[in-house]
């Protein structure tokens, strides 16, 4: 069937003189382009069987396709702006310009090269720390089939997406995966990770104040326990308890002694007066004079080495006076030693305490607006989508192949693209080895050149006509 006659042709005008006339055969160009689309519109219907089938076909492998594709989920959770306390003039500046100029604000803190603490989040959560603890926490090397632990880090950043909005600052986490259950863990697990690195990681003044303190309480601490120890030891073998007190105490005893003694020497005088030596009440007088004397001999420290303080008279339960004064001093030397140590200890645990609860103020702590959840709905692939696409392109394809076929049966034998295209086409097929070596393949040749010639067999052999 030939629909080259249906195509009107167009005809020459003849000029004529009054330009009112002159413009009539421009009129002759929407009914020429009507009849090209007839033509078309005509081809199109006369081939529709194929179409149809093509269509058909089209619509069944797009359906299998979309419904081989594993499905995954999408689970997102969502961290507010974090509390950015650096204290710089200029960020601050660069923040309140953002919070009132919005993206122009934003544009600038980077054009300083400030960013916000939201960017410095999104930093860590891409981090290959983050990612490997998420790698070896759910065993992603063998979820992606990866061997290596740099290719599992690249699914895992395909399958994340990690945003945050230029305006409000809201960060969102999106994790991709096959398992819903799996999605929202693993997005559960960003934000713990983050948390953790966050806490760990933090430069804060305080942070670095409280490590510091934390290093000196140990060495006072050790210091302390060694002070009081040998405090301890020392006191222990020389009952010495209290140097000044017990000093005070051996002079008031030694004292009162020393007033018996007179008193005991005064009486034994008058004694003798009357009595002689062997009388029972001089003998009495004269035993308590010898056990006051030798009770001051042993508070005064008679007879001991005043340099060697370690000597300690078995019957002695305090130091003599004469070992006092040596005593006082490695006394009050290990005394203010231990009094040093319990001094800087106090006040270093406050210190502590303090620079704690500073640093638990300028961390920025990770807060949670919207906790992942497990996906419901499936977010890829879009099955609907996928078959209107494939039977679009089907049938778009099938309706090339009509007009390619038309124009192709209506080209000259004789023209020179027409006879280099087959000649291509004759080479291409005879050296591609897609029949067998009996015949086969020259017959399909053969066919082949016959349908690119223009010869036509069966119902569906394709108009002839012209295309313009």
């Amino acid at each position: 069937m030939n629909y080259a006659s249906t195509v009107p042709t167009r005809q020459q005008q003849t000029e004529v003189s009054d330009p009112k006339i002159a413009r009539t055969p421009a009129s002759a160009e929407p009914s020429e382009s009507t009849d090209n689309t007839l033509a078309y519109l005509q081809l199109l219907w006369s081939h529709r069987g194929l179409l149809l089938r093509i269509t058909i076909y089209a619509m069944l492998a797009s359906t299998l396709m979309a419904f081989l594709i594993p499905a995954r989920y999408e689970s997102i959770s969502r961290l507010m702006p974090p509390d950015n306390q650096s204290g710089s003039g200029l960020a601050a500046a660069v923040a309140a310009m953002s919070g009132t100029m919005g993206s122009l604000g934003g544009m600038t803190g980077d054009l300083l090269g400030l960013k916000s603490t939201s960017d410095v989040f999104v930093g860590i959560l891409g981090s290959r720390t983050a990612q490997d603890t998420l790698i070896q926490q759910f065993d992603l090397k063998k979820v992606y089939w990866a061997r290596r632990m740099e290719d599992a880090r690249v699914e895992l950043a395909r399958h994340t997406s990690v945003i945050v909005d230029r305006k409000s600052q809201i960060i969102s986490i999106t994790v991709t995966d096959r398992s819903p259950q799996r999605a929202a863990a693993m997005a559960q697990a960003y934000v713990e990770e983050l948390n953790r690195l966050v806490a760990e990681l933090s430069t804060s003044s305080a942070r670095r104040e409280r490590i510091f303190l934390e290093g000196r309480l140990q060495a006072v601490s050790q210091d302390l326990e060694v002070a009081e120890k040998e405090f301890s030891q020392f006191a222990s073998k020389n009952t010495a308890i209290d140097i000044k007190e017990q000093g005070k105490a051996m002079v008031d005893a030694a004292a009162t002694l020393q007033g018996h003694l007179i008193a005991a020497q005064s009486e034994l005088e008058g004694l003798r007066q009357i009595y002689s030596d062997n009388n029972v009440r001089v003998r009495s007088v004269r035993a308590r004079i010898d056990e006051l004397e030798r009770q001051l001999e042993k508070i005064g420290g008679k007879g001991e080495n005043a340099s060697n303080l370690s000597v300690q008279q078995s019957d002695s339960l305090y130091p003599s006076i004469r070992k006092l004064p040596l005593l006082g001093v490695q006394f009050a030397d290990l005394y203010r030693r231990t009094k040093v140590q319990e001094a800087v200890f106090e006040t270093l645990t406050k210190e502590y305490e303090l620079a704690k609860v500073q640093e638990a103020k300028e961390i920025p702590t990770v807060k949670v607006l919207d906790a992942a959840n497990i996906p419901d709905k499936r977010s890829f692939p879009p099955r609907v989508l996928i078959i209107f696409v494939g039977t679009f392109l089907g049938l778009t394809a099938a309706a090339a192949w009509v007009f390619g076929s038309a124009l192709w049966q209506d080209t000259e034998a004789s023209n020179p693209r027409k006879m280099f295209a087959q000649e291509v086409f004759s080479t291409v097929t005879e050296a591609i080895p897609l029949f067998s070596e009996n015949g086969s393949r020259k017959h399909s040749a053969d066919g082949v050149r016959n349908w690119a010639n223009g010869s036509k067999t069966g119902p569906s052999s394709g108009p002839g006509k012209e295309l313009k």
